[in-house]
Protein backbone atom coordinates (compact mmCIF):
# COMPACT_ATOMS: atom_id res chain seq x y z
CA UNK A 1 0.00 0.00 0.00
CA UNK A 2 1.43 3.44 -1.31
CA UNK A 3 2.47 5.49 1.56
CA UNK A 4 2.01 9.44 1.84
CA UNK A 5 5.57 9.26 3.46
CA UNK A 6 7.12 7.72 0.31
CA UNK A 7 5.12 9.37 -2.44
CA UNK A 8 6.62 12.75 -4.39
CA UNK A 9 4.03 15.03 -4.96
CA UNK A 10 6.23 17.56 -7.23
CA UNK A 11 4.05 18.00 -10.34
CA UNK A 12 1.17 16.74 -9.25
CA UNK A 13 -2.36 16.85 -8.62
CA UNK A 14 -3.90 15.43 -5.49
CA UNK A 15 -7.57 15.42 -4.31
CA UNK A 16 -7.30 15.14 -0.41
CA UNK A 17 -10.81 14.51 1.01
CA UNK A 18 -10.71 16.14 4.65
CA UNK A 19 -13.30 16.29 7.00
CA UNK A 20 -13.46 20.07 7.55
CA UNK A 21 -17.44 20.23 9.00
CA UNK A 22 -16.21 22.77 11.85
CA UNK A 23 -18.57 24.41 13.78
CA UNK A 24 -19.72 27.98 12.89
CA UNK A 25 -21.69 30.64 14.85
CA UNK A 26 -24.42 33.04 13.66
CA UNK A 27 -22.20 35.11 11.81
CA UNK A 28 -20.02 32.49 10.25
CA UNK A 29 -17.35 32.59 12.47
CA UNK A 30 -15.19 29.21 13.03
CA UNK A 31 -15.48 28.32 16.63
CA UNK A 32 -13.58 25.27 16.73
CA UNK A 33 -10.93 24.58 14.01
CA UNK A 34 -9.43 21.66 15.50
CA UNK A 35 -10.52 19.58 12.69
CA UNK A 36 -8.72 22.05 10.08
CA UNK A 37 -5.40 21.83 11.96
CA UNK A 38 -5.59 18.55 12.24
CA UNK A 39 -5.24 17.91 8.22
CA UNK A 40 -2.40 20.60 7.92
CA UNK A 41 0.80 18.14 8.14
CA UNK A 42 -1.06 16.41 5.27
CA UNK A 43 -1.29 19.44 3.13
CA UNK A 44 1.73 21.06 3.62
CA UNK A 45 3.84 17.86 3.13
CA UNK A 46 1.82 18.05 -0.78
CA UNK A 47 2.61 22.08 -0.94
CA UNK A 48 6.34 21.22 0.20
CA UNK A 49 6.98 18.87 -2.40
CA UNK A 50 6.18 20.74 -5.02
CA UNK A 51 2.73 19.48 -5.84
CA UNK A 52 -0.68 21.40 -5.72
CA UNK A 53 -4.13 20.43 -4.17
CA UNK A 54 -7.87 20.02 -4.68
CA UNK A 55 -9.77 19.72 -1.48
CA UNK A 56 -12.91 17.91 -0.84
CA UNK A 57 -15.09 18.11 2.21
CA UNK A 58 -18.72 18.63 3.79
CA UNK A 59 -19.90 20.99 5.97
CA UNK A 60 -23.24 20.13 8.04
CA UNK A 61 -26.02 17.63 6.03
CA UNK A 62 -27.63 19.93 3.58
CA UNK A 63 -30.59 18.84 1.52
CA UNK A 64 -29.16 20.62 -1.27
CA UNK A 65 -27.61 23.93 -1.55
CA UNK A 66 -27.59 25.96 1.12
CA UNK A 67 -25.40 29.46 2.06
CA UNK A 68 -25.66 28.64 5.51
CA UNK A 69 -23.18 25.85 4.72
CA UNK A 70 -21.42 26.71 2.16
CA UNK A 71 -17.26 26.49 2.45
CA UNK A 72 -16.62 29.57 1.73
CA UNK A 73 -16.69 30.54 4.74
CA UNK A 74 -13.72 28.52 6.01
CA UNK A 75 -11.64 29.97 3.00
CA UNK A 76 -9.76 33.01 4.93
CA UNK A 77 -8.95 31.01 7.60
CA UNK A 78 -7.91 28.08 5.79
CA UNK A 79 -5.64 30.81 3.49
CA UNK A 80 -4.42 31.83 7.31
CA UNK A 81 -3.71 27.83 8.24
CA UNK A 82 -1.80 27.16 5.20
CA UNK A 83 -0.07 30.53 4.27
CA UNK A 84 -1.18 30.39 1.19
CA UNK A 85 -3.92 32.29 -1.31
CA UNK A 86 -6.72 29.51 -1.29
CA UNK A 87 -8.80 29.77 -4.27
CA UNK A 88 -12.50 28.56 -4.74
CA UNK A 89 -14.96 26.95 -6.71
CA UNK A 90 -18.59 28.11 -6.24
CA UNK A 91 -19.40 24.57 -7.07
CA UNK A 92 -17.46 20.83 -6.91
CA UNK A 93 -18.20 19.15 -10.28
CA UNK A 94 -19.21 22.44 -12.49
CA UNK A 95 -17.12 23.61 -15.30
CA UNK A 96 -15.46 26.47 -12.82
CA UNK A 97 -14.22 23.70 -10.58
CA UNK A 98 -13.25 21.46 -13.31
CA UNK A 99 -11.41 24.72 -15.00
CA UNK A 100 -9.68 25.83 -11.80
CA UNK A 101 -8.45 22.31 -11.33
CA UNK A 102 -6.68 22.48 -14.26
CA UNK A 103 -5.33 25.52 -13.93
CA UNK A 104 -3.35 24.72 -10.82
CA UNK A 105 0.12 25.32 -10.29
CA UNK A 106 2.73 23.67 -8.32
CA UNK A 107 2.20 25.38 -4.68
CA UNK A 108 -1.11 26.68 -5.52
CA UNK A 109 -4.23 25.09 -3.54
CA UNK A 110 -8.30 25.06 -4.53
CA UNK A 111 -11.19 24.36 -1.90
CA UNK A 112 -14.29 23.33 -3.86
CA UNK A 113 -17.91 23.88 -2.58
CA UNK A 114 -19.38 21.54 -0.25
CA UNK A 115 -19.60 18.13 -1.69
CA UNK A 116 -22.67 17.59 0.06
CA UNK A 117 -24.98 20.06 -1.71
CA UNK A 118 -25.59 17.02 -4.43
CA UNK A 119 -27.54 13.82 -3.47
CA UNK A 120 -24.63 12.06 -5.83
CA UNK A 121 -21.90 12.63 -2.95
CA UNK A 122 -23.96 10.45 -0.32
CA UNK A 123 -25.53 8.49 -3.20
CA UNK A 124 -29.40 9.14 -1.24
CA UNK A 125 -32.03 10.34 -2.64
CA UNK A 126 -33.68 13.74 -2.03
CA UNK A 127 -36.56 15.55 -1.99
CA UNK A 128 -39.22 12.65 -2.03
CA UNK A 129 -42.75 13.10 -1.23
CA UNK A 130 -43.37 11.30 2.52
CA UNK A 131 -46.21 9.71 0.94
CA UNK A 132 -43.86 8.25 -2.04
CA UNK A 133 -44.37 4.77 -3.08
CA UNK A 134 -41.99 1.67 -2.78
CA UNK A 135 -41.84 1.89 -6.89
CA UNK A 136 -40.81 5.43 -6.40
CA UNK A 137 -37.90 5.52 -3.35
CA UNK A 138 -36.55 2.14 -5.35
CA UNK A 139 -36.38 4.50 -8.70
CA UNK A 140 -35.38 7.59 -7.26
CA UNK A 141 -32.76 5.22 -5.18
CA UNK A 142 -31.56 3.88 -8.93
CA UNK A 143 -31.19 7.60 -10.62
CA UNK A 144 -29.11 8.57 -7.90
CA UNK A 145 -26.89 5.91 -7.87
CA UNK A 146 -26.95 6.10 -11.77
CA UNK A 147 -25.55 9.63 -11.97
CA UNK A 148 -23.62 9.25 -8.77
CA UNK A 149 -20.81 7.51 -11.06
CA UNK A 150 -20.42 10.77 -13.47
CA UNK A 151 -20.43 12.80 -9.96
CA UNK A 152 -17.64 10.27 -8.65
CA UNK A 153 -15.61 10.04 -12.17
CA UNK A 154 -15.52 14.13 -12.94
CA UNK A 155 -14.02 14.48 -8.92
CA UNK A 156 -11.52 11.84 -9.78
CA UNK A 157 -10.47 13.54 -13.06
CA UNK A 158 -9.23 16.66 -11.19
CA UNK A 159 -6.07 14.76 -9.77
CA UNK A 160 -3.00 12.52 -10.61
CA UNK A 161 -3.34 11.09 -6.75
CA UNK A 162 -6.39 10.33 -4.16
CA UNK A 163 -5.37 11.27 -0.30
CA UNK A 164 -8.10 10.23 2.66
CA UNK A 165 -7.86 12.44 5.27
CA UNK A 166 -10.92 12.28 6.74
CA UNK A 167 -11.39 9.42 8.86
CA UNK A 168 -14.56 10.94 10.57
CA UNK A 169 -16.72 9.98 7.15
CA UNK A 170 -14.06 6.82 6.88
CA UNK A 171 -17.99 4.66 8.06
CA UNK A 172 -19.68 6.20 5.04
CA UNK A 173 -19.22 4.86 1.65
CA UNK A 174 -19.52 7.96 -0.16
CA UNK A 175 -18.61 9.66 -3.67
CA UNK A 176 -15.48 11.64 -2.37
CA UNK A 177 -15.12 9.20 0.78
CA UNK A 178 -15.03 5.50 -1.29
CA UNK A 179 -16.03 5.75 -4.39
CA UNK A 180 -13.30 8.22 -5.55
CA UNK A 181 -10.54 5.95 -5.20
CA UNK A 182 -11.68 3.18 -7.54
CA UNK A 183 -10.14 5.58 -9.93
CA UNK A 184 -6.32 5.64 -9.28
CA UNK A 185 -4.12 2.63 -9.41
CA UNK A 186 -2.45 1.33 -6.01
CA UNK A 187 0.82 3.87 -5.94
CA UNK A 188 -1.53 6.97 -6.39
CA UNK A 189 -3.95 6.53 -3.82
CA UNK A 190 -2.83 6.51 -0.16
CA UNK A 191 -4.65 7.81 3.38
CA UNK A 192 -3.29 11.06 4.89
CA UNK A 193 -1.25 11.78 8.19
CA UNK A 194 -4.29 11.89 10.18
CA UNK A 195 -5.44 8.90 8.78
CA UNK A 196 -2.70 7.24 9.34
CA UNK A 197 -2.26 7.94 13.17
CA UNK A 198 -6.36 7.44 13.62
CA UNK A 199 -6.31 3.85 11.73
CA UNK A 200 -2.79 3.25 13.49
CA UNK A 201 -4.83 3.75 16.97
CA UNK A 202 -7.39 2.25 16.74
CA UNK A 203 -5.93 -1.34 15.51
CA UNK A 204 -3.28 -1.07 18.35
CA UNK A 205 -6.05 -0.58 20.57
CA UNK A 206 -8.17 -3.83 19.14
CA UNK A 207 -5.62 -5.76 17.60
CA UNK A 208 -1.84 -5.18 19.59
CA UNK A 209 -3.35 -5.35 23.02
CA UNK A 210 -0.97 -5.55 26.18
CA UNK A 211 -3.57 -6.29 28.85
CA UNK A 212 -4.74 -5.62 30.98
CA UNK A 213 -7.28 -3.57 28.80
CA UNK A 214 -10.23 -1.54 30.14
CA UNK A 215 -13.17 -0.06 28.21
CA UNK A 216 -14.97 2.33 29.87
CA UNK A 217 -18.28 2.51 27.84
CA UNK A 218 -20.45 5.85 28.68
CA UNK A 219 -23.70 7.14 26.84
CA UNK A 220 -27.18 7.18 27.46
CA UNK A 221 -28.57 4.15 25.76
CA UNK A 222 -27.97 0.70 25.57
CA UNK A 223 -29.31 0.59 22.42
CA UNK A 224 -26.96 2.67 20.35
CA UNK A 225 -23.98 0.63 21.73
CA UNK A 226 -24.76 -2.99 21.82
CA UNK A 227 -22.74 -4.24 19.03
CA UNK A 228 -19.91 -2.06 20.48
CA UNK A 229 -20.51 -4.12 24.00
CA UNK A 230 -20.55 -7.08 22.67
CA UNK A 231 -17.26 -7.09 20.37
CA UNK A 232 -15.66 -5.72 23.69
CA UNK A 233 -16.72 -8.51 25.55
CA UNK A 234 -14.61 -10.57 23.17
CA UNK A 235 -11.44 -8.10 23.59
CA UNK A 236 -11.06 -6.49 27.18
CA UNK A 237 -10.36 -7.48 30.55
CA UNK A 238 -12.60 -4.97 32.39
CA UNK A 239 -15.58 -2.77 30.89
CA UNK A 240 -16.85 -0.19 32.83
CA UNK A 241 -20.32 0.83 31.37
CA UNK A 242 -21.57 4.55 32.44
CA UNK A 243 -23.53 7.19 32.05
CA UNK A 244 -27.20 7.42 31.04
CA UNK A 245 -26.74 3.28 30.62
CA UNK A 246 -26.10 2.79 34.47
CA UNK A 247 -29.86 2.97 35.03
CA UNK A 248 -30.77 0.06 32.36
CA UNK A 249 -28.46 -2.01 33.97
CA UNK A 250 -29.56 -1.51 37.56
CA UNK A 251 -33.09 -1.55 36.94
CA UNK A 252 -32.51 -4.76 35.68
CA UNK A 253 -31.09 -5.98 38.59
CA UNK A 254 -33.78 -4.74 40.93
CA UNK A 255 -32.95 -1.32 41.30
CA UNK A 256 -34.47 1.87 42.57
CA UNK A 257 -33.54 4.35 39.66
CA UNK A 258 -36.43 7.00 40.43
CA UNK A 259 -36.91 9.54 37.34
CA UNK A 260 -33.16 8.43 36.10
CA UNK A 261 -32.96 7.58 32.20
CA UNK A 262 -33.89 4.43 31.34
CA UNK A 263 -34.76 1.89 28.43
CA UNK A 264 -37.46 0.00 29.85
CA UNK A 265 -37.02 -2.24 26.69
CA UNK A 266 -33.91 -2.93 26.91
CA UNK A 267 -33.67 -5.00 30.54
CA UNK A 268 -33.85 -8.00 29.31
CA UNK A 269 -30.87 -7.16 26.95
CA UNK A 270 -28.95 -5.56 30.07
CA UNK A 271 -29.59 -9.02 31.45
CA UNK A 272 -27.80 -11.09 28.71
CA UNK A 273 -25.15 -8.54 28.75
CA UNK A 274 -24.38 -9.26 31.87
CA UNK A 275 -24.54 -13.16 31.55
CA UNK A 276 -22.30 -12.94 29.21
CA UNK A 277 -19.53 -10.98 30.48
CA UNK A 278 -19.53 -13.50 32.88
CA UNK A 279 -19.30 -16.15 30.86
CA UNK A 280 -16.57 -14.63 29.32
CA UNK A 281 -14.59 -13.68 32.24
CA UNK A 282 -14.82 -9.69 31.97
CA UNK A 283 -15.21 -8.18 35.17
CA UNK A 284 -18.08 -5.77 33.94
CA UNK A 285 -17.75 -2.88 36.46
CA UNK A 286 -21.15 -0.69 37.04
CA UNK A 287 -21.61 2.67 39.07
CA UNK A 288 -22.21 2.14 42.91
CA UNK A 289 -23.78 5.25 43.79
CA UNK A 290 -24.68 8.12 42.05
CA UNK A 291 -24.61 12.52 42.05
CA UNK A 292 -28.94 13.02 41.98
CA UNK A 293 -30.62 16.10 41.05
CA UNK A 294 -34.50 16.96 41.73
CA UNK A 295 -34.42 18.38 37.79
CA UNK A 296 -32.53 18.20 34.84
CA UNK A 297 -30.59 21.21 35.24
CA UNK A 298 -27.56 22.24 36.32
CA UNK A 299 -29.16 24.47 38.87
CA UNK A 300 -30.75 21.94 40.35
CA UNK A 301 -31.17 20.29 44.40
CA UNK A 302 -28.42 17.65 44.65
CA UNK A 303 -27.32 14.57 46.79
CA UNK A 304 -25.31 11.44 46.91
CA UNK A 305 -27.59 7.80 46.65
CA UNK A 306 -26.88 4.63 45.88
CA UNK A 307 -27.42 3.90 42.85
CA UNK A 308 -29.87 1.37 43.16
CA UNK A 309 -31.12 3.43 46.06
CA UNK A 310 -32.40 6.80 44.18
CA UNK A 311 -35.71 8.20 45.87
CA UNK A 312 -38.79 9.32 43.38
CA UNK A 313 -38.42 12.53 41.80
CA UNK A 314 -34.39 12.69 41.77
CA UNK A 315 -32.43 11.34 38.81
CA UNK A 316 -28.75 10.31 38.41
CA UNK A 317 -26.75 12.72 36.66
CA UNK A 318 -23.19 11.65 37.68
CA UNK A 319 -21.38 9.10 39.09
CA UNK A 320 -20.59 9.05 42.70
CA UNK A 321 -17.41 9.33 44.78
CA UNK A 322 -17.34 5.75 45.65
CA UNK A 323 -17.93 4.70 41.68
CA UNK A 324 -15.15 7.35 40.90
CA UNK A 325 -12.90 5.41 43.60
CA UNK A 326 -13.72 2.08 41.98
CA UNK A 327 -13.47 3.27 38.22
CA UNK A 328 -10.06 5.05 38.95
CA UNK A 329 -8.07 1.72 40.61
CA UNK A 330 -9.42 -0.40 37.71
CA UNK A 331 -8.58 2.16 35.00
CA UNK A 332 -4.81 3.22 36.98
CA UNK A 333 -4.29 -0.76 36.83
CA UNK A 334 -4.71 -1.14 33.50
CA UNK A 335 -2.31 -1.16 30.60
CA UNK A 336 -4.58 -0.50 27.64
CA UNK A 337 -7.49 1.72 27.95
CA UNK A 338 -10.70 2.86 25.12
CA UNK A 339 -12.71 5.71 26.49
CA UNK A 340 -15.82 6.48 24.68
CA UNK A 341 -18.45 8.27 26.03
CA UNK A 342 -18.55 10.50 29.70
CA UNK A 343 -20.10 9.34 33.35
CA UNK A 344 -22.53 12.19 33.53
CA UNK A 345 -24.22 14.92 31.93
CA UNK A 346 -20.67 16.89 31.73
CA UNK A 347 -21.98 20.36 29.61
CA UNK A 348 -23.90 20.92 33.26
CA UNK A 349 -20.83 22.35 35.10
CA UNK A 350 -22.24 20.51 38.75
CA UNK A 351 -21.97 17.27 37.25
CA UNK A 352 -18.35 17.13 35.31
CA UNK A 353 -16.44 15.31 38.50
CA UNK A 354 -16.75 12.07 37.52
CA UNK A 355 -15.75 12.28 33.77
CA UNK A 356 -12.77 14.37 35.11
CA UNK A 357 -11.84 11.97 37.57
CA UNK A 358 -12.06 9.31 34.88
CA UNK A 359 -9.68 11.60 32.51
CA UNK A 360 -7.51 12.03 35.16
CA UNK A 361 -6.70 8.41 35.80
CA UNK A 362 -6.61 7.79 32.32
CA UNK A 363 -3.67 10.01 32.35
CA UNK A 364 -1.98 8.46 35.17
CA UNK A 365 -2.06 5.42 33.60
CA UNK A 366 -0.81 6.91 30.43
CA UNK A 367 1.87 8.42 32.18
CA UNK A 368 2.38 4.53 33.84
CA UNK A 369 3.16 3.37 30.22
CA UNK A 370 -0.38 1.98 29.47
CA UNK A 371 -1.90 2.90 25.65
CA UNK A 372 -4.75 5.38 26.03
CA UNK A 373 -7.27 6.33 23.08
CA UNK A 374 -10.00 8.64 23.79
CA UNK A 375 -12.99 8.87 20.97
CA UNK A 376 -16.32 9.76 20.34
CA UNK A 377 -17.23 13.04 20.52
CA UNK A 378 -18.41 13.59 23.99
CA UNK A 379 -15.47 12.18 25.32
CA UNK A 380 -13.06 14.18 23.12
CA UNK A 381 -15.26 17.11 24.28
CA UNK A 382 -14.23 16.05 28.09
CA UNK A 383 -10.50 15.88 27.78
CA UNK A 384 -10.13 18.99 25.78
CA UNK A 385 -12.67 20.65 28.41
CA UNK A 386 -10.95 19.66 31.08
CA UNK A 387 -6.98 19.98 29.70
CA UNK A 388 -6.17 16.24 29.84
CA UNK A 389 -6.14 15.97 26.08
CA UNK A 390 -2.00 16.10 25.65
CA UNK A 391 -1.98 13.58 29.08
CA UNK A 392 -3.78 10.39 26.94
CA UNK A 393 -1.77 8.84 24.19
CA UNK A 394 -4.03 9.05 21.05
CA UNK A 395 -8.07 11.22 20.32
CA UNK A 396 -9.64 10.40 17.55
CA UNK A 397 -11.34 12.90 15.59
CA UNK A 398 -13.90 9.99 14.55
CA UNK A 399 -17.19 9.78 16.49
CA UNK A 400 -18.68 7.37 13.91
CA UNK A 401 -16.21 5.72 12.66
CA UNK A 402 -14.24 4.90 15.84
CA UNK A 403 -17.10 3.70 17.13
CA UNK A 404 -18.14 1.13 13.85
CA UNK A 405 -14.59 0.30 13.90
CA UNK A 406 -14.83 -0.87 17.58
CA UNK A 407 -18.06 -2.76 16.73
CA UNK A 408 -15.19 -4.96 14.32
CA UNK A 409 -16.96 -3.10 10.83
CA UNK A 410 -14.32 -2.90 7.87
CA UNK A 411 -14.78 1.19 7.18
CA UNK A 412 -15.29 1.80 3.74
CA UNK A 413 -12.86 4.97 3.35
CA UNK A 414 -10.15 2.21 4.43
CA UNK A 415 -10.77 -0.80 2.52
CA UNK A 416 -10.77 1.85 -0.77
CA UNK A 417 -7.14 2.28 -0.40
CA UNK A 418 -5.98 -0.59 0.94
CA UNK A 419 -7.82 -2.82 -1.45
CA UNK A 420 -9.15 -5.44 1.60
Amino acid sequence: MQTIDNFNFAGKKAFVRVDFNVPLDENFNITDDTRMRAALPTLKKILADGGSIIIGSHLGRPKGVNEKYSLKHILPHLSELLGVDVQFANDCVGEEAAVKAAALQPGEVLLLENLRFYAEEEGKPRGLADDASEEEKKAAKKAVKESQKDFTKRLASYADAYVNDAFGTAHRAHASTALMAAYFDTDHKMFGYLMEKEVKAVEKVLNDINRPFTAIMGGSKVSSKIEIIENLLNKVDNLIITGGMTYTFTKAMGGKIGNSICEEDKLELAKELMAKAKEKGVNLVLAVDAKIADNFSNDANTAFAPVNEIPDGWEGLDIGPKSEEIFANVIKNSKTILWNGPTGVFEFENFTHGSRSVGEAIVEATKNGAFSLVGGGDSVACVNKFGLADGVSYVSTGGGALLEAIEGKVLPGIEAIRGY
